[in-house]
């Protein structure tokens, strides 16, 4: 039932003694994010340092109360356990859960899992409870992507942050007509509405299935309508989705300079909507 704690959620293990600011410091004695997906994350990765790293310095300790909202198998959760933070993730999945679970235990680090929605989570922590809420690819699917944007406003503290990761509709538009699908880009391309798009997303169509996309706009809108301050946004996987992957195989010096192309590419407010996703940190 959504906000039970599932049995045993809490993994216990050595990493709970260590505390840090940034994600650097997994490598020792956790796995770090692979480098096959560092282009894909490094963005998200690198912005996530620097909030943690303020939030870490206004609080006045290393250690953090964390949400991941619909943190699925833990890719960003467990490393963040791993540095000492206190994480609970919280998805409606059980076979998502488990698999966190499973991989915080290969770990050794503590995790905190409980089966729910982003709509629990005032139920689940508490109001004003959590100093970073993490909310990554959660607005493509909730019923209400304004609702799902209050109820996390509502269990930050003062001067607490969100960290936002969704779909592009741009993007989406872009990836069907190089894939020579010029139809559904049509149709996607005629359900981006105005000139920032609709702040609950859009889906190609009226009654179309399928996950919501966003403008950059729409999820600022979002933010602001929450009562949250946005900050910078970034484009995530502007050019790592386009370029065939046999390019960075064949020269081992090209995942780096894809990523180097992407951290430049990420800022610049140009890149934001074709990237396949951006990101987003609102504060309170």
């Amino acid at each position: 039932m959504a906000g039970d704690r599932r049995p045993g959620g809490a993994v216990s293990g050595q990493g709970a003694g260590r505390a840090s600011s940034g994600l650097a410091a997994v490598g020792a004695s956790a796995r770090p994010w692979g480098r096959y997906d560092d282009a894909r994350t490094a963005i998200v990765r690198d912005t996530l340092r620097a909030v943690i790293s303020a939030l870490v310095a206004e609080a006045g300790r290393g250690r953090l109360d964390i949400l991941d909202a619909g943190g699925g198998t833990g890719g960003f959760a467990v490393p963040l356990a791993g540095l000492g933070h206190n994480v609970t993730v919280i998805d409606p999945s059980p076979d998502s859960l488990a698999a966190a679970e499973r991989r915080a235990a290969e770990m050794d680090v503590p995790l905190t899992v409980v089966q729910g929605d982003v709509a629990d989570l005032a139920l689940v922590a508490g109001d004003q409870s959590a100093d970073l809420v993490l909310c990554h690819s959660v607005l493509e699917y909730v019923d209400s992507p304004a609702d799902a944007m209050a109820s996390i406003a509502q269990v930050l503290r003062p001067a607490g942050a969100v960290s936002v990761l969704a779909a592009s509709s741009v993007a989406a538009v872009i990836h069907r007509a190089l894939a020579g699908r010029f139809d559904d880009a049509r149709r996607l391309l005629a359900g981006i509405g105005g000139a920032s798009g609709q702040p609950d997303g859009t889906r190609g169509e009226p009654g179309a299935a399928g996950p919501r996309r966003f403008t950059v706009a729409a999820v600022v809108s979002l933010i602001e309508g929450a009562g949250l301050r946005p900050g910078s946004a970034h484009g995530v996987r502007v050019f790592a989705d386009l370029v065939p992957g046999m390019f960075a195989d064949a020269d081992p010096g090209a995942a780096d300079a894809l990523m180097a192309l992407e951290q430049a590419a990420s800022a610049h407010p140009a890149f934001h909507d074709i990237a396949t996703q951006f990101h987003i940190v609102g504060y309170r």
